[in-house]
């Protein structure tokens, strides 16, 4: 049975997107036009700290955008995936397969 297993590299799968937050915030952004970030907040129950981190992060990479703004007089940030997260997000889907396939 040994035999039958197939090499894998692990070192292909994006350590960016492999987060447990970051993935999920991937999943949400590639489903979505655009979220605040109140509403990530609320869908992953996060602290505020530990998601501007996490999005940071993202962002830096070029995975996401963010768009400051005033709504009512309450400054707003909301967030979208980019090509980029977008084509590095669906490789991330394509490097898991061979793991759960």
């Amino acid at each position: 049975m040994e035999n039958d297993i197939l090499p894998l590299d692990y070192r292909k799968i994006d350590p960016l997107i492999h987060s447990r937050i970051r993935l999920a915030l991937m999943a949400i952004l590639t489903r979505s036009e655009d979220v605040s970030f109140n509403s990530l907040k609320k869908a992953l129950n996060a602290t505020d700290g530990n998601l501007s981190t996490h999005l940071s992060k993202l962002e830096a990479a070029g995975y996401i955008s963010v768009e400051k703004k005033v709504t009512e007089g309450k400054p707003e940030s909301r967030y979208r995936v980019t090509d980029t997260g977008l084509s590095s997000f669906a490789r991330y889907i394509m490097d898991l397969e061979p793991y759960i396939g």
